[in-house]
């Protein structure tokens, strides 16, 4: 008679496939909390200490750590001397082990959750019996997925027991299991200790899906998802119309949003291959969508739009007008949902912004041969810590549009420069490779727009005067900038000249 090993955490689905394993002349050895409850479905069941002859100790910590349940899986059958060290010790030998591990995951998923309960939630016999399966593969069948008991109960059905091919699926899917579940642990306890630069990084995601394909057409794509997820992500978000994001829309998305959350008033963010080219505030939605809209009406067909208000009709007139990509915001009302999803391509997509400040995850980006990892840029400021270094001092509403700039500028490749007023970005110049471009590029979308209460934000000092004296000469009135150029003297020089208020922050904000 074969043998079976079954030891989960989630029974999901357990008792029929169980049952299913009798059937087929399996005999199964039990632990815990998986034994009673195949006890109380009637299925016969041999007790863990049956088989290592040991009781369990240590509250349940030692029960599986034993020659007796380790020999039984990796004993290789096609050596004779294996085999005989099982007969001569009394060893059955094990044919098919179902384990799922502890829920660590989930225990500390919950928000009060305690250092103490997270480390009785690390599996250590579950691990080691998946191990030993899986390195025995040839001879043993390791299920550590409940979506896998359909598979391996109709080739048992089938064959009396699973196909190579198949255990080595199992085998390999079984160590992305622990290795995914090891990762977890190792980032829990990490953070406990707060290593910011571990040696190794180890770390995990989920595959959420296969996108349709990547950047471009012949490029495939996947997307996966953080296994302890924030909420304020794209992938977090519900869509209820239009169809699946491409990895093109996930990443605009995400820039959006990461842009958006920068605002307390009613805003509206116009993201385009990941650049805003429009930010809009205003006393109402609709008044913040005219402003972005104003920003730049060509660049904004097929955008992203992010809005951190629920949607109401007359914006969603507005914005039904021309394509968008995707439409994100808190919500919709009913009749501005009715009318946007009239579209059959938009996206709608819905998140909770309550959870817009919780604390980020670190950065990753892929290089070739490794990853950089850093913190993303949530840096807070507030224009009262600045320092004005003109003899211009800016009024108390060029303040708050230098403000409003700067949070923009954030969000623009670099070189980066933003010109903007207290409601809306009126220019946007962006990823050039010299920072005067980028302001000849801003000055331009801008165009009859900048008056004299145009200001401008720029994500690093300006190494020459250039900047200064071009905006000068094209009616800007107050400047922001980090300042820390060798050369700062003559931009300060150059504004004095043009009677601009100049502020500098001491921090910077490139966007790569």
């Amino acid at each position: 008679m074969k043998r079976a090993l079954v030891s989960v955490s989630d029974k999901t689905n357990l008792v029929p496939f169980v049952k299913g394993l009798v059937d087929n002349g399996y005999e199964i050895v039990s632990t815990g909390g998986t034994k009673k409850v195949l006890d109380e479905a009637g299925i016969a069941t041999i007790s863990i200490e049956d088989v290592t002859h040991f009781p369990e100790i240590l509250d349940g910590r030692v029960k599986t750590l034993n020659p007796y349940v380790h020999g039984g899986l990796l004993a290789r059958r096609d050596l004779p001397a294996h085999m005989a060290t099982l007969q001569e010790l009394d060893i059955t030998p094990i044919d098919l082990v179902c384990v799922n591990l502890y829920p660590f995951k989930q225990t500390i998923a919950k928000p009060d959750v305690k250092l103490e309960d997270a480390i009785e939630n690390i599996d250590i016999g579950g691990p080691s019996m998946v191990r030993s399966a899986a390195k025995n593969y040839h001879d043993v069948t390791i299920v550590v997925d409940k979506g896998d008991y359909h598979q391996v109960l109709a080739e048992i059905k089938d064959a009396g027991t699973t196909t190579l091919e198949t255990r080595a699926a199992l085998a390999a899917k079984a160590f992305r299991h622990t290795a995914a579940y090891d990762a977890l642990i190792s980032q829990y306890l990490t953070s406990q200790v707060g290593l910011a630069a571990p040696e190794q990084l180890t770390m995990t995601w989920q595959l959420k899906e296969t996108m349709r394909y990547g950047e471009n057409a012949h490029q495939k794509a996947w997307l996966y998802e953080d296994a302890m997820p924030k909420s304020f992500s794209v992938l977090q978000a519900d869509q209820f119309h239009g169809k699946k994001l491409s990895y093109n829309n996930i990443k605009d998305a995400d820039e959006a949003l990461r842009c958006i959350r920068e605002f307390a008033e009613p805003t509206v963010v116009a993201m385009k291959h990941m650049n805003p080219c429009g930010i809009g505030r205003g006393a109402t939605l609709e008044q913040a969508w005219d402003r972005a809209y104003a920003a730049d009406p060509v660049s904004i067909f097929g955008g992203v739009i992010a809005l951190n208000r629920q949607v109401d009709l007359a914006t969603a007139k507005k914005m039904h007008k021309i394509f968008l990509e995707i439409v994100i915001a808190p919500g919709f009302d009913d009749d501005a949902y009715e009318l946007l999803a009239k579209k059959k391509n938009i996206r709608l997509l819905s998140l909770d912004f309550s959870k817009k400040d919780e604390a980020p995850a670190p950065e990753l980006v892929s290089v070739m041969g490794g990853v950089l990892k850093q913190e993303q840029d949530v840096l807070q400021e507030d224009y009262r810590d600045w320092t004005c270094v003109t003899d211009v001092k800016p009024t108390d509403e060029q303040l708050k549009s230098l403000l409003f700039a700067w949070k923009a500028v954030k969000h623009a490749k670099s070189n980066a420069i933003v010109l903007a007023n207290d409601e809306r970005t009126l220019g946007v110049g962006e990823g050039q490779p010299n920072r005067i471009d980028s302001l000849k590029i801003a000055v331009k979308h801008a165009g009859d727009d900048i008056d004299n209460r145009t200001v401008m934000a720029s994500d690093a000092f300006f190494p020459f005067a250039d900047c200064v004296e071009f905006a000068g000469k094209n009616g800007i009135k107050a400047v922001v900038q980090p300042g820390g150029s060798i050369r700062d003297q003559e931009s300060i020089a150059m504004a004095n000249k043009y009677g601009i208020a100049m502020v500098t922050t001491g921090v910077r904000h490139f966007r790569h």
